[in-house]
């Protein structure tokens, strides 16, 4: 016969079937939850006014110092060629050789023809001692030696040129005939080029026009013309030639064809970087401004209105600053309205600093 639960136990079953469950409604906090990320890290210039040297970058191209076409200076057929393609040569290095028996039996012919007019020149000479000749006869013999002297001059000289050498030091070309060539025959055949590339020289030019507005502002005082002759290099992947070079010319006319004026810069090329007729830009030094503000090029960003930059404010939060930009010093832009002394100009981390966001400011200063 069993025995009807007691309520005591059914409360007590109750209570553990609740505990176990817990309340419907209770739910855990997403992980995460009240951890906002950090706010973005940017590097910051504070704006200072300082003195600058305004530079100019100007489209070059290079040029070797001194260049020399290899040519046969007599005629003869090439028999060897006796350098590398390519390689570095010394003035006066051995580089073709021609068939040289032509001019080898020309040389051997003027050679007796001088001692043939020697012994001439003897005779009469001793005939007129003996007053056996006349004057004239004497003077026409000498004049005979010193024309077979000359002849025999000109053959040696063609014999020593039967050897072609190198005009200079430099780099030499690719041979531009083969062994079995006939040259020299006629104009002067080209064999090779030399060029010499350290150093190597710069062309460009600038216009008139932009001279002139430097010449105008040096006038009213704005500009000093205090600046060094020195030049840099920008190369064509935006990258700065470690060798700084000297601005060797500046001409004082204007081109009236293109209204710009010629400039010449020297740069040293131990490596040979450089090659001549490649395209670079030249930096060179203009005028100098006293009291100017610069901010680097990467700092400045362009929208419809203008160029502008990202300034970090008060509570270290964004904003865009419109500024007019001038001239440049290196890579720096002169800014010459919209920026005050203190202001903190973002120039690293711009990808991740938006207007209004706040940001953290990076300790070490940027440059």
């Amino acid at each position: 016969m069993g025995y009807p639960p007691t309520p005591r136990l059914g409360v007590a079953l109750l209570a553990l079937w609740r505990a176990a469950c817990g309340p419907a409604t209770e739910s855990k906090p997403p992980a995460g939850a009240g951890n906002a990320p950090p706010p973005p890290e940017v590097n910051v210039l504070t704006v200072a006014v300082g003195e600058v040297e305004l530079t100019t970058d100007l489209p070059g191209r290079v040029q070797a110092v001194r260049s020399a076409l290899v040519r046969a200076r007599v005629e003869g057929v090439v028999q060897r060629v006796q350098f590398q393609e390519g390689s570095l040569v010394q003035q006066g290095a051995a580089l073709f050789e021609l068939d040289a028996r032509t001019v080898t039996a020309a040389a051997e012919a003027a050679r007796a023809d001088l001692q043939a007019a020697n012994q001439v020149l003897a005779r009469t000479q001793a005939l007129l001692e003996a007053r056996a000749v006349s004057t004239q006869e004497f003077e026409a013999a000498q004049a005979r030696q010193k024309q077979a002297s000359a002849a025999l001059a000109r053959a040696e000289l063609d014999l020593e040129n039967a050897r072609v050498v190198a005009p200079i030091s430099g780099r030499i070309g690719r041979a531009l005939v083969t062994e079995g060539t006939l040259v020299g025959r006629g104009e002067s055949t080209p064999l090779a080029a030399i060029d010499q590339l350290d150093p190597v020289y710069v062309n460009f030019t600038q216009p008139s026009r932009e001279l002139q507005d430097l010449q105008r502002a040096m006038a009213r005082g704005q500009l000093s013309g205090d600046v060094s002759t020195t030049a840099q290099l920008i190369l064509d992947d935006g990258s700065i030639y470690p060798l700084p070079g000297r601005v060797k010319l500046r001409e004082q006319t204007v081109d009236p064809n293109t209204g710009a004026v010629f400039y010449r810069a020297e740069f040293p090329n131990p490596k040979q970087v450089l090659m001549p007729g490649s395209f670079v830009r030249v930096r060179i030094p203009q005028a100098r401004m006293a009291q100017a503000v610069t901010v680097p090029q990467r700092a400045v960003m362009m929208n419809n209105a203008g160029p502008y930059v990202l300034v970090v404010g008060e509570e270290d939060k964004v904003a865009p600053v419109p500024i007019q930009t001038g001239a440049m010093s290196g890579d720096r832009w002169v800014v010459q309205s919209g920026l005050k002394p203190g202001m903190r100009v973002i120039v690293d981390g711009l990808q991740k600093a938006r207007p209004g966001s706040v940001v953290r400011v990076a300790q070490a200063p940027a440059k």
